[in-house]
């Protein structure tokens, strides 16, 4: 049985953590004890929220989750200054205004892609050899969006469902070595992203209005941030808030509207066409 992770004294590195869950994330962390370094491409946002919390306990480093280097550095800096990392949780995300594929601006598609997906990579990444070593900890923060297909959020859900078998595949790959990871899916959460998605644009607001109860419940950055980091403290595979939403997972085989899912294979096919 893999043991359960103790916080205390431990080194958490953040991305997206200047508000909403990321910020949120790193007060529960600070909350067990832990160090935490926070990361954010706004620095004036970054700076605010570090002055609310305890400095002695937090490294703030600005940078971009797209800029490769500039993560790398960041982990290079914050293990020398403050101390060896034990926890990353790749948070940072982004979403685009809602629109379908046909119409969406693919240059808008490429940059959720570069934050969401290759981002999260950029993060996990330069602390892969240390995690291993300290038998550390990944949080690959995925969304309920990567199994629920919908109108208006392709660029966001693309993303989602590729982050989450990165996490997936770091989970196999390193099993062996003591190094656990999370995925954590969230359903909609009541951040300013998501406000801007479905209260202040017209479209986004209908594609809200189509889901049903308690599929549309909002849940506080707090309640997703604690149960991530209970999460991180059992070592979990996986979680998801609120919790219907992993029953939902359950029937991702079914597209709405279809009558059968088709199981078979014919002989010799090959599964990637």
């Amino acid at each position: 049985m893999t043991r359960s992770l103790d916080l205390a004294g431990r080194t958490a590195l953040v991305t997206g953590a200047a508000q909403g869950i990321g910020l949120s994330m790193v007060r529960e962390l600070l909350g067990r004890g832990a160090r935490v370094v926070l990361v954010d491409r706004d620095e004036a946002t970054l700076k605010k929220a570090a002055g609310t919390l305890d400095s002695s306990a937090i490294f703030v480093a600005v940078a971009d989750v797209t800029d490769r280097d500039a993560m790398a550095d960041v982990v290079t800096r914050s293990s020398e200054d403050f101390g060896p990392i034990d926890v990353v949780v790749a948070n940072a995300g982004i979403t685009p205004p809602p629109a379908t594929i046909r119409t969406s601006n693919l240059a808008e598609f490429d940059r959720v892609m570069a934050v969401n997906l290759t981002g999260a990579l950029n993060t996990i990444h330069p602390t892969l050899d240390g995690i291993v070593e300290r038998r550390g900890h990944i949080v690959v923060v995925s969304s309920a969006a990567a199994f629920s297909p919908g109108l208006g959020g392709s660029a966001y859900m693309a993303s989602k469902a590729a982050v989450e078998q990165v996490g997936r595949a770091l989970r196999l790959e390193l099993a062996h070595t003591g190094a656990t990871v999370t995925v954590a899916y969230y359903g909609f959460v009541d951040t300013e992203l998501a406000r801007d998605t479905l209260d202040r644009d017209p479209l986004g607001a209908r594609v809200g209005e189509l889901l049903p109860w308690p599929m549309n419940r909002r849940v506080s950055p707090e309640h997703a941030a604690a149960v991530t980091v209970r999460a991180i403290e059992r070592r979990a595979p996986r979680v998801v808030t609120p919790r219907l939403w992993g029953a939902y997972s359950a029937s991702r085989d079914r597209e709405p509207g279809d009558r059968r899912v088709d199981r078979a294979e014919p002989h010799g096919a090959h599964p990637h066409r």
